[in-house]
This record gives structure tokens, sequence and C-alpha cells, in this order.
């Protein structure tokens, strides 16, 4: 009797154990789980979308103390530019960056920053664009989580030969995107829509003359070999945002949002002046490298061609009154240009 009595408390010593060993091994297993991201981003890797990319994969992997791991695909590799934003709310993504300015209907608040209302750089844009998102937060983003968002620096025609005069920009094809279109239209050019990747082949062939983008690219696609000639403009921006499958968000854990909340101001600052400091870099290198001009129009010739853009801020505002609050964006927009920075 004895004996069984010993071999019955055995028994539940050992499963006693065993439990204890299981629930430790559970608990080590949560505490140890890793959330895996997939972000998805448009342009080549070296360009400024993609650069900040990786900074925020960085510093979300640091901050998480690597609880979250983000598997980033620049280059088209997982969504495209087009597809970015249902691609994100479809789950194909668990987060995507998407430049607004290419579906210029869908993103009616947000896109009043690509107006021409002379914002002289990336860090302004940037902020506010920010700042007229929190404002509004505009009805297109309700189905995702907004991390970041962005703007590019400011607009300017690189050619292959002299832009000095209107005169000489009347007939030319450039290569832009967006609502660009309606100012090289104003100012008597024609814009042709294309992808960056395609743009050199086309320059070399005369498709386009040139090309109506933020300065940038004369390094990173190396168009300094093929424009030797930039009239600076400074004439309009594209926004960007970076959002998350609003589904695959509210799964994190509260300390992982926190993170991620955080990073959302910073990172918009940090990418903005990222963009105007890799922009100085393109412009010096393009001027040292490949002698390129770069042509400074004067008060009077600004004020000439900035003149002929007026009427697309007043279309913009009467096209989109009946939907948004146009007129008091494009208001609190310019209010916004004389903040101090």
């Amino acid at each position: 009797m004895k004996k069984y009595v010993y071999l019955v408390i055995c028994f539940l010593l050992v499963c006693v154990c065993l439990n204890g060993c299981k629930k430790s091994s559970d608990n080590t297993a949560n505490e140890t789980t890793i959330i895996s991201l997939t972000y998805a981003n448009f342009p080549p890797a070296s360009t400024f979308p993609c650069v900040q990319m990786e900074r925020w994969k960085t510093e979300v992997e640091k901050r998480t103390n690597g609880k979250v791991v983000v598997k980033t695909f620049p280059g088209g590799t997982l969504l495209d530019a087009k597809d970015m934003m249902d691609g994100v709310i479809a789950g194909q993504a668990d987060i995507g960056c998407l430049c607004m300015a290419y579906q210029p209907g869908r993103f009616a608040v947000t896109n009043a920053l690509a107006l021409p209302l002379g914002i002289k750089d990336a860090k302004t844009g940037s902020k506010m664009l920010w700042d007229l998102y929190n404002k509004y937060k505009p009805a297109e983003f309700e189905q995702v989580n907004v991390l970041t968002m962005f703007t590019t620096a400011p607009s300017n025609i690189m050619s292959r030969k002299p832009v000095r005069t209107l005169g000489d920009i009347k007939g030319m094809s450039l290569r832009a995107s967006g609502g660009a279109g309606e100012i090289l239209q104003a100012w008597g050019a024609n814009m042709v829509g294309m992808p960056m990747s395609a743009t050199p082949e086309a320059l070399q062939k005369g498709v386009v003359h040139g090309l109506f983008s933020s300065l940038e690219v004369m390094k990173d696609f190396s168009y300094a070999e093929l424009c030797k000639y930039v009239t600076m403009t400074d004439t309009s921006i594209y926004p960007f945002a970076v959002v998350m499958n609003k589904q695959k968000f509210e799964s994190l854990p509260d300390d992982v949002k926190k993170v991620f909340d955080d990073l959302a101001a910073e990172q918009m600052q940090w990418t903005g002046e990222y963009m105007d400091n890799h922009v100085a870099e393109a412009i010096e290198f393009s001027k040292q490298q490949h002698q390129v001009e770069f042509i400074e129009l004067t008060d009077e010739q600004k004020a000439e061609w900035n003149k002929l853009l007026e009427p697309i801020i007043a279309k913009w505002i009467e096209d989109n009154k009946s939907k948004i609050p146009a007129e008091q964006i494009v208001a609190d927009l310019k209010s916004m240009m004389q903040e101090p920075k």
C-alpha cells in the first residue's frame, strides 16, 4: 500500500513539473515571438522614398529590440505605384509607400500640396502635408493606418537645351507626372507621362526634350549626363504617404503601436531634411562632375511665369469645393508657408 501511494505521489510530482515546464516554455515562446512585416515601395532602392523606408525599418527594429522585423521590397517588386493603396488595403503588403499625385482624383485633400504654391523645400512641404492631414483626416485614408507623410523638393526643368525664357519652353516635350501637366501646359510645353526608368532612352531618342521633377534625379538617375541645363522654377512638390493595413496595425501589441506612432512626425521631419540635403548634393554633383548650367529666373520672369499658374489653383478650388473645403485648404497652406521654420 505504501508503495502504491509513493508511486501516485511521484506521478503527480512529475505531472506538476511537466506542466510547469510547458508554461515556462509557452511564456518564453510568447516573449520571443517575432512580428514580421512586409513594406512595399515603387521606386528604385537608391531613391529617397526607399532611403527613408530603410531608415524607418532600422529604427523600428532597434526601438522594438528586434521584436519587429521589416522586410522591404523596393522597385515595385511587391506592389507598383498605382496599386499601392489598394494592395495595402487588401493585405498584399502590410505597409506601402505611395505618391498621391499619381491619383489626383482619389487624394484630393493631400494633393493640394501639388498645386503651384511656391513651397521652397521638402522640409517645409513635409511639415505642411503632415499638419494638413492631421487637421482634416481625409476620408480616403480611413481604410489604412497612416504611419508618416512627406514630400519631394520643388520641381524644376531639366533639359537638353537651355530654357531661359517662356519662349524657350513653348512646344517642348517634358517628362512629368500628376498635376504637372497643367503647369507645363500653362507655360506652353507638353507633358509626356512615362516611368523615370524609361526617360533616359527617351531623351537620347528625342522623344522628350527634358523632364520636370525634383533635382535629386540628376544624381540618382544620372540625368546630369543627359540634361546639361536646369531652369530653377521651384514650382510644385509631390506628396507621399506611408500607410499600413488597418487590421494588421490593430493586431500589434500596444508597445509596438507606440513605437510606430512616436516615429510618425520624426520620420516626416527626417525625410524632408534628407531630401533637401540630397538635392543640394545632386546640384553640386551636376555642376562639378558634368558642368550642368543652372539658370536662375529674374524676379520679373518669376512673376510672369507664376502669373500663368494662378488659374490652376482657382480651377482646383472650383473642381473640389463641392467635396472638400477647397478654398479653406488653400488658405491654410498659404498660411502655413508663412510660419517660421
